[in-house]
């Protein structure tokens, strides 16, 4: 891996680095041409776009597909993309868009009325024959409309306040005929991914590297973005590096111009070489320790709250993170549609988890560890890979919990058996979670069974005999997705969290930031609401 980097970056003219602050940068002339060299930790998955969840998956996604809508980072307010304008009736089952003329995808297919509802037909609906599967952020959807060539209509079972939202994430890029008729594990190749972004993928190496080359004939950026027309940059280089260290000294030494995923502990290193560090809100659900109620061990209510009192997230933060990782009060981020206040609620406190467990019939045995009829409270849960120091977290949890007689066993993630297990609520009874969205249906889309089934409810995505379910939270879930007021919608988030909070199905950790290291050099780094990066804007200074 090292020896392909180093021939890559010898290939690339990559300028190098020099050592000033974001308070030294000017307004200054954007350089058309140039590499920009990304250098990811992990391996693209699936590209199908309503899977695009990943942060490695939407950062490619980004680059190479459009959406209907843009959600404005700063405001997130609505804006026009290759919808110039749309309408709703009262109630919101019925939307118009009115696409912009001249659009083509990278194999040259002009964009049409039909060709968007197509791909909302099966974001909405899925293809079982492809075996594409429904979009999480598309709730309620019915069927579409072709009106004109460039008018398209869309109708929806009940309400769906939340759709012209999912128009402008990464889950709904548009995507040409060709893409969609390939089957679901065929969009695992970049290189058949064709969009209208600004960028196309011109190559692949499975696992090492994919390159991105411009769209000279780009003319159709966000309505009200200030640079119209091509991307300023030539070509992009997505390079797969696992180990930080090599992400770390390959942008220190100017070899590389944007990594992705800095650990907290590398920051000071990287601004003290005179790089620049960006911790972009993800704006949803925070970084969490979710329980499988089907597992007897955590099905009890109060052996989940014993957790949560055993849980001392302060000592994480400071232990694991830096100040770009704030506490969680809630389970949505601060600045997150329903977001309450509910730190009362996530206090550590060692006693009460102790009593709680003993209330629960878990008592200490000659070991130390806690059990009831013959069974000792032994749990597991797989690190995430996509999430920051998700391994060394687990592991402090680990030393936090035994401490009051429970042991949770931290797995590395092996990749097919660590996603099977991860479906076994008996096997994995724990599980790190987190989802950047910035709409309200976020929530519907982590806990319900048909999306991301956080908990394995009855019905949900685990193929094992699994008998619990929450009606109420569904039901809650389900009113959220379908409510057309904003401030009922709202509180009704609210609700449906401190409910969530209450049953202790979750501990929220930290609000997580995407965090990225990028040389002085790379000027117009954009990132949308969620936090995944765009490079459209983006030059490179010589």
């Amino acid at each position: 891996m090292k020896n392909l980097i180093k021939k890559l970056l010898i290939a690339s003219s990559v300028v190098s680095v020099l050592s000033v602050g974001m308070s030294a940068l000017k307004a200054e002339e954007p350089v058309k041409g140039g590499t920009l060299i990304y250098l990811d930790k992990q391996v693209h998955t699936n590209l199908y776009s309503p899977l695009a969840g990943t942060y490695t998956n939407g950062g490619i996604l980004n680059q190479i597909t459009d959406r209907l809508t843009y959600q404005n980072p700063q405001t997130l307010e609505i804006e026009p993309w290759l919808a110039k304008s749309w309408s709703f009736n009262d109630d919101k089952t019925v939307y118009e868009f009115k696409l912009r003329e001249g659009v083509t995808f990278s194999d040259g297919t002009p964009l049409d009325a039909a060709i968007v509802a197509k791909n909302f037909d099966t974001y909405g609906l899925g293809n079982k024959d492809l075996h594409q599967p429904v979009s999480e952020v598309v709730n309620n959807y019915d069927h579409s409309e072709v009106v004109d060539p460039l008018t398209v209509r869309f109708y929806f079972k009940r309400p769906s306040p939340g759709f012209l939202q999912a128009t402008s994430t990464i889950n709904s890029g548009i995507v040409s005929p060709k893409t969609l008729a390939l089957s679901f594990d065929a969009m695992g190749n970049a290189t058949k991914i064709i969009g209208t972004g600004p960028y196309y993928v011109e190559s692949e190496t499975l696992g090492k590297e994919i390159i991105l080359k411009v769209r000279k004939d780009y003319n159709w950026a966000p309505e009200k973005s200030a640079h119209q027309g091509r991307a300023y940059l030539d070509e992009l280089k997505y390079l797969t590096v696992p180990e930080d260290s090599v992400r770390i000294g390959a942008l220190i030494a100017g070899q590389a111009n944007f990594i992705r995923q800095l650990q907290a502990y590398d920051e000071e290193r990287v601004k003290k070489s005179g790089n620049i560090v960006y911790s972009v809100g993800t704006r949803g659900i925070n970084n969490s320790i979710m329980f499988r109620p089907d597992n007897e061990l955590v099905s009890d209510l109060k052996v989940r709250q014993a957790l949560r009192y055993a849980t001392n997230r302060p000592e994480i933060l400071k232990t694991l993170y830096s100040s770009n990782y704030p506490l969680a009060t809630s389970i949505m981020a601060h600045n997150a549609f329903g977001y309450s206040y509910q730190s009362a609620k996530l206090q550590f406190d060692q006693a009460k988890a102790e009593a709680l467990l003993d209330e629960a019939g878990f008592k200490k045995g000659p070991d130390g560890i806690r059990e009831k009829d013959g069974k000792k409270l032994v749990l597991g849960a797989y690190e995430a890979v996509q999430q920051p120091q998700s391994k060394a977290m687990l592991q402090l949890i680990a030393q936090q919990w035994k401490r009051v007689g429970v042991i949770l066993n931290v797995k590395a993630y092996d990749g097919t058996n660590a996603v099977i297990d991860n479906l076994d609520p008996q096997k994995t009874p724990v599980i790190p979670h987190m989802v950047g969205r910035a709409d309200p249906d976020v929530l519907k889309s982590l806990f319900y069974p048909k999306n991301r089934d956080a908990l394995l409810q009855k019905g949900g995505l685990s193929d094992k005999v699994v008998s619990f379910v929450d009606d109420k939270l569904n039901k809650q879930l389900e009113d959220i997705s379908a409510e057309t007021d904003p401030v009922k919608r709202n509180a009704e988030l609210i609700a449906a969290t401190d409910y969530i909070l209450d049953q202790a199905y979750a501990i929220p950790i930290f609000e997580e930031p995407q965090v990225y290291g990028g040389s002085p050099k790379v000027k117009g780094v954009g990132f949308e609401s969620v936090g995944r990066p765009s490079f459209y804007n983006t030059w490179i200074e010589k």
